[in-house]
């Protein structure tokens, strides 16, 4: 039996003749190399661009924005990674290396920092909304992906980003967005299910504008404080993943966004993130392919809301990542990968074998 197209491409794109044991061997392999990888000194999080670029929002505000060209031949889609809140566009650090080397099919890949995170311009208490986050997305859409085909990918904030899009502007749901994925998100009551308010009086405070998350979303109220130093390494590794061991770059990499990112400028979405219900506008995905991803160990958005999206788009696919926390494309990106590139085929319209996917359900053990 020939492993997929999709499987081949992630261990380089060898042609070879596979039974289902040796292909899931040969998985294995990259699997474990990758782990060895993070292990031993690889820096996550500072891959090379093709381009850079500074988008201006509607408002002046600058955006970064980086692009990545496919390693042959030309791209047939576009996937945009959009991500999530207190974090920065290095957070989709596997997903850039993994969907470089893809030739089924062939993707050119943008990421930028939201305005108020990473290497973008500030937000100000105004601008730190859903809605406006939505409008500089399509303005990044506009002006360096202007035609073709497009694969929208949101964690966190940014799946909500992108729910808010659809609403916006439906026209390019209709004609240009293929696919959508939502990962370890939610289409609204963010706060029903969050972290034991007892964990708030373990540390201080460092600003008074928390305060008012604490009511809905303690777990957010803690990854400010992170921002500002007031957790230790410790803490943020308990918050963001799960039981499962994490690679201490991977770890690494995410104290490093979070320092980045000022926590007064975070206090600013509080408001947006608490009042988030856009359940109405999940019907703006209805065209397209949409996965949902979420980890039955995220402390942020539990399981139920991936649960809740899925009953709304029941022709979505729905994967649970188990054990994995609220950064689940970090802590198990082979397995999110594996889903995400299945995305893509399908978008592409390129076919995929049904027993790739046993082998990385098989994996995910």
């Amino acid at each position: 039996m020939r492993a997929s197209p999709r499987l081949l491409a992630l261990v380089g794109g060898a042609a070879a003749l596979a039974t289902g044991t040796a292909a899931a061997a040969i998985a294995v392999t990259a699997q474990q190399r990758r782990a060895a990888e993070s292990q031993t000194g690889e820096r996550l999080g500072d891959l090379a661009p093709d381009r850079s670029s500074t988008v201006a929002a509607e408002d002046g505000t600058p955006l970064c924005v980086s692009e990545i060209e496919p390693a042959e031949g030309k791209a047939e889609l576009t996937v945009v990674g959009v991500h999530g809140f207190a974090l920065s566009q290095r957070s989709w650090h596997f997903q850039r290396r993994d969907f470089a080397a893809l030739s089924l099919p062939r993707v050119r890949q943008v990421y930028y920092d939201h305005r108020g995170h990473g290497l973008s311009g500030a937000a100000n208490e105004e601008t730190s909304t859903i809605e406006q986050l939505a409008r500089d997305l399509d303005t990044v859409l506009r002006t360096v992906v202007p035609d073709g085909p497009i694969v929208l990918m949101g964690h966190s904030m940014g799946g909500m980003v992108i729910m808010e899009l659809a609403q916006h502007n439906p026209e390019l749901f209709d004609e240009r967005v293929r696919g959508v994925a939502l990962i370890a998100t939610a289409a609204g009551e963010v706060g029903r299910k969050g972290l034991p308010r007892g964990l708030l009086s373990k540390y201080n405070p460092v600003t008074r504008g928390v305060g008012g998350l604490a009511g809905w979303q303690p777990g957010l109220v803690e990854l400010v404080r992170a921002a500002g130093g007031q957790l230790t390494r410790q803490a943020v590794r308990w918050l963001a993943f799960g039981p499962r061991p994490v690679p201490s770059p991977v770890v690494d990499l995410l104290m490093e966004m979070l320092a980045v990112t000022p926590v007064r400028g975070l206090v600013n979405f509080v408001g947006t993130l608490g009042s988030h219900n856009r359940y109405a506008a999940l019907a703006g995905l209805k065209h397209a392919h949409v996965l949902v991803v979420g980890g039955d160990s995220d402390r942020f958005t539990p399981f139920s809301h991936a649960e809740r999206i899925a009953v709304e788009l029941p022709d979505a696919e729905l994967a649970r990542v188990r054990g994995a926390g609220h950064m689940v494309h970090l802590e198990q990106p082979e397995l999110v990968n594996s889903h995400l590139i299945d995305l893509l085929q399908r978008c592409a319209g390129v076919d995929s074998m049904s027993s790739s996917r046993r082998i990385w359900r098989w994996l995910s053990g």
